[in-house]
């Protein structure tokens, strides 16, 4: 059986030990436990040993696990938003980590606007040009900046990226450093990245988020709730 508070332990020394690295604080890094597939009962766990962040990839998965487990820490949504389901995860998150398109931002501060509060977001940028995956092009992203800034019910925190897959943790350090220095052209200071496989490089590289999942949970396996 996983050992989920071992592991969260285990996290937290490794976010620390990688702050100090960087001259930083391990307060500066959030910890989003990804739970996506993860049953409530191993979730639960996590929230008991401290776990400060829950993050999902489907609005439909999340709002079981939220009706289940109400709010005891933020809910972060971390995988990619379709337009239809932005009024449910207006609902559930607090946090939309996948803002990558105007269409969206648009739809956002409309649900927003109904609800009477700004919705926190991050832009996602496609920080490797990957047609398989969302984000906007590092060329796109002031434009999009510039719109959604004229959106009063969204509000973008900061940006989120997913780089190439690689072979070994180091080789995601030049996709790191290029979503922080996009950051740092945009004035944006919240960077989310970094997971289970490399969350130790994005920290050193700047990161404020880091999504881990796997070295939490145990390995992924079904689907939620078998």
């Amino acid at each position: 059986m996983t050992d989920i508070r071992a592991n969260l332990e285990r996290v937290r020394e490794r976010v620390a030990r990688a702050a100090e690295r960087a001259g930083r604080r391990a307060g500066d890094v959030l910890l989003v436990g990804v739970s996506k597939t993860v049953d409530v009962g191993r979730i639960r766990q996590a929230i008991e040993a401290g776990v400060p962040a829950l993050g999902e990839n489907r609005v439909q998965e999340a709002r079981g696990k939220v009706a289940e487990l109400g709010r005891p820490v933020p809910w972060h949504l971390v995988g990619h938003l379709q337009t239809n389901k932005v009024r449910d995860a207006v609902e559930l998150f607090d946090v939309i980590h996948s803002l990558d398109r105007l269409e969206l931002a648009k739809e956002l501060d409309k649900r927003g606007r109904a609800r009477g509060r700004a919705v926190d977001a991050l832009v996602e940028v496609n920080v490797g040009g990957e047609a398989s995956k969302g984000g906007v092009g590092p060329d796109g992203l002031g434009e999009l900046l510039e719109a959604v800034a004229g959106l009063p019910h969204v509000k973008a925190r900061g940006l989120m990226a997913v780089p190439p897959e690689a072979k070994e943790p180091d080789d995601s350090r030049v996709w790191f450093r290029a979503l922080r220095k996009l950051g740092e052209r945009y004035g944006l200071s919240e960077l989310s990245m970094g997971m289970s496989g490399d969350f130790e490089v994005a920290i050193e590289e700047g990161a404020t988020v880091v999504r881990v999942g796997t070295a939490i949970f145990g390995p992924r396996g079904g689907v939620w709730g078998v």
